[in-house]
């Protein structure tokens, strides 16, 4: 292959369940020069076995690293080894939409200097059927101010891991994911990320984002103190460089997002009583924080579907 113009990079873990229709989805966009990085740790070829299967339909390196034993090395070390300028991520069960590899490609042509390449994403049950899209609250093909994409990605990440184009230099220079933060370690990514240069949001939705009973969003959670010290830390690491006069606000709503993450996440285990204090959170912040949290937080757009798969029994 020349040099690819795109790297995927996809860490798997037993992920013989959905890993033939994330693989399909990128074959369908295959190009002579779109590479797939493959990243398995699991601790047998059932997983490996499903990937070789596409070695003539895509230009794919399988690597086995079962000592890399989370999502975080292995994506580390996946954007580590890509040859490409710039990478996007794939989870073995979220997939690409038709479109996608011509679309990412006018993107980098249209703005190579961005850094990061946003876009809405479909959420997608357990069958691939869209539930609803997850749009970013940013100005659609323009370049975002810094200080926007900060002030609104701090109240809560809009951005879901499927979608987004990095360029890897800026990735390096951020150290890559804190593989320490289990749970929001994607959301500080596209906040260090985002501080290096130029954003572009582009209104096509090109990937699916699958939400299920054994995903992350639905199962890591369990523990509310891990699960909201995940959350402050984020925030406090990127609070720091806010305008002073934002400061403030965007905090109260950062933190009240907090809450409601944590309310709905023991909602989704049975358990409702927090539900009335995240409300309490809400009001709170008054009729323009209510907006900024409304706005940045994309509540619904990422609620309405997992309530949806819920009640049709999806998940």
């Amino acid at each position: 292959m020349t040099t690819p113009f795109l790297t995927v990079v996809m860490p798997a873990h037993c992920g013989e369940r959905w890993i033939a229709a994330t693989l399909d989805s990128l074959a369908a966009e295959a190009t002579g020069d779109l590479e797939v990085i493959v990243i398995d740790g699991s601790p047998d070829s059932g997983t490996a076995d499903i990937v070789m299967r596409y070695a003539d339909r895509l230009s794919l390196e399988l690597i086995p690293r079962p000592d890399l034993d989370n999502w975080r090395t292995k994506t580390n070390f996946g954007v580590a080894r890509a040859r490409a300028s710039h990478v996007c991520m794939l989870c073995q069960d979220d997939l690409w939409l038709p479109g996608r590899a011509a679309a990412i490609r006018k993107w980098i042509e249209d703005a190579p200097d961005a850094v990061l390449h946003l876009a809405p994403t479909a959420i997608v049950d357990q069958a691939g059927r869209s539930l609803g899209i997850w749009r970013c609250p940013l100005p659609i093909d323009t370049e975002a101010p810094a200080a926007l994409v900060l002030e609104r990605l701090l109240v809560q990440n809009f951005v879901a891991s499927p979608t987004p184009v990095f360029r890897r230099d800026a990735w390096l220079a951020s150290n890559g994911l804190d593989i320490d933060l289990w749970y929001t370690a994607d959301w500080d990514i596209w906040l260090k990320v985002a501080s290096q240069g130029p954003v572009r949001y582009h209104d096509f939705v090109s990937a699916g984002f699958r939400i299920h009973g054994e995903s992350m969003t639905m199962s890591g959670s369990r523990d509310p103190a891990d699960f909201e010290s995940q959350m402050r830390i984020v925030l406090d690491r990127h609070a720091g460089r806010l305008s002073p006069t934002r400061t403030a606000s965007v905090v109260r709503a950062a933190r009240a997002s907090i809450k409601v993450n944590m309310a709905l996440a023991a909602a989704a285990g049975g358990s409702f009583g927090a539900l009335g204090k995240a409300a309490g959170q809400l009001f709170l912040l008054g009729p323009l924080g209510l907006h900024r949290y409304l706005r940045d937080s994309r509540i619904f757009e990422r609620v309405v579907p997992r309530v949806r798969a819920k009640m049709s029994g999806a998940l």
